[in-house]
């Protein structure tokens, strides 16, 4: 069943509830209480997905493109906000959008969805999606593939000013082969949802500061919970149960580790038992409320034993790193330039360095990636540090082989008139 613009309205289709956004029914989202305490409005949504679906559009016209096919739930959110079972279609490709530069939005969704995007007018029509991966389709996975690259290349005609020239940002070969069939030029695009992704509406500013806000509220809840004899599953799922609660949506990693598990970094979380004394390192990873992401780690020590001076020097050689980085960071500095003049680790610490000094963030890790200088040959690339960003800055301390490592990171906003951190939770071995 096709829908088409105008009818997706609440009470227009028969049996739909109404969808609730983040800040309907408030007085039951424990956040509401505590954003209202730290005087943190509500962001006006109907300006963000404007401006996101604006800074697509414009990405498509710069790159000379009829429209974009968008596979990733996350890219599918930024043009639509549209939302439905976000981590299972990460790797069941069933639903799908196509944007066209100057034409309809066209949502492809699973059967009998429509009520989930009633509240969102930007959405012009939405369609049941044709999935051709094999789960669905078996053997018949090419037919299905055909009778999606014909709805597709229909629309590219019908809306392209003319142009064959179509971006997908995932495809596997069996859609890209039948698309190209059909006569579309087909072109690789997840650079260009990125890069419309890179700078954020102050809107999106205020969503992510009460995203970032409920989840220091759920941190908070893990350092109350840290002591002797819990696990490390059991302290993460502290995370996971407040994010969840206060309206956030999923964590993207298990990156938890205590003792010795915290040399090197990148251990999962365990069901090893905390003990007294342990150094406790953790990276958040998650995906909040409005769908934003917080990404800040820290580094603490198990109540019931004093830090020790090997942990304290670990953790203070992180915090000056941040602080270093931190002061650096300007619209109008290259990534090669903020690389070149970061602070650099004692030569002990390099072998075991993080993957990147900083990286861009938004609905998750977004553009860009800035290596450290000694992986800039090997993987580096330039670009601009741009106002209205919001960039991450990591660090791992530790030697190769050592008992222990710290890990830490922060969420910052770069605006014309500075940087600021957004996450304020006390970057300290015993938070208070």
């Amino acid at each position: 069943m096709r829908v088409p613009a105008g009818s997706m309205r609440s009470g227009h289709l028969r049996g739909a509830s109404p969808v609730l956004d983040i800040d309907s029914g408030a007085a039951s989202n424990p956040a509401a209480a505590e954003w209202e305490a730290a005087g943190l409005r509500a962001p006006d949504m109907d300006a963000v997905r404007s401006w996101r679906l604006q800074q697509l559009r414009q990405q498509l016209e710069a790159e000379d493109l009829a429209g974009i096919v968008l596979f990733d739930p996350l890219n599918i959110r930024y043009a639509t906000d549209a939302t439905n079972m976000q981590v299972w279609t990460t790797h069941n490709p069933v639903r799908y959008a196509f944007v066209a530069t100057d034409g309809p939005v066209v949502l492809f969704d699973l059967a009998r969805c429509e009520h989930l995007v009633e509240h969102l007018p930007l959405i012009d029509e939405v369609r049941p999606a044709t999935g051709w991966f094999f789960f669905e389709n078996g053997p018949r996975e090419a037919e299905a593939a055909d009778r999606w690259a014909d709805e597709i290349a229909d629309l590219v005609r019908s809306h392209g000013r003319g142009s064959l020239r179509v971006g997908l940002d995932k495809c596997e070969s069996l859609g890209l082969a039948a698309l190209q069939r059909r006569g579309l030029d087909t072109v690789a695009t997840m650079r260009t949802a990125e890069l419309a992704r890179y700078r954020k509406h102050p809107e999106e500013i205020a969503a992510m500061r009460r995203a970032v806000h409920a989840g220091q509220q759920a941190v908070w809840e893990m350092w109350h919970a840290l002591e002797p004899g819990i696990t490390e599953a059991q302290l993460w799922s502290q995370l996971h149960a407040g994010n969840i609660a206060r309206g956030g949506e999923w964590v993207e990693t298990r990156l938890l580790s205590s003792g010795p598990r915290t040399n090197p970094w990148f251990a999962e979380c365990s069901h090893r038992v905390i003990e007294a004394g342990d150094l406790v390192c953790f990276d958040t990873d998650l995906i909040g409320p409005y769908g934003y992401a917080v990404d800040m780690s820290r580094s603490w020590v198990t109540p019931g034993r004093e830090p020790t001076s090997q942990q304290q020097s670990l953790h203070s050689l992180g915090c000056e790193v941040l602080a270093h980085n931190c002061a650096l960071l300007e619209p109008g500095l290259t990534f090669r330039e903020f690389a070149e003049r970061s602070y650099q680790l004692p030569d002990r610490y390099l072998p075991n360095r993080y993957a990147d000094i900083a990286h861009g963030l938004g609905l998750s890790t977004e553009y860009p990636m800035i290596h450290y200088i000694q992986d800039w040959d090997a993987y580096g690339y330039d670009g601009v540090i741009e106002d209205s960003v919001v960039m991450c800055l990591e660090v791992y301390v530790g030697e190769p082989g050592g008992p222990v490592g710290v890990k830490l990171e922060n969420q910052i906003y770069v605006a014309d008139n500075g940087a600021e951190v957004l996450d304020t939770f006390p970057m300290s071995l015993t938070p208070h």
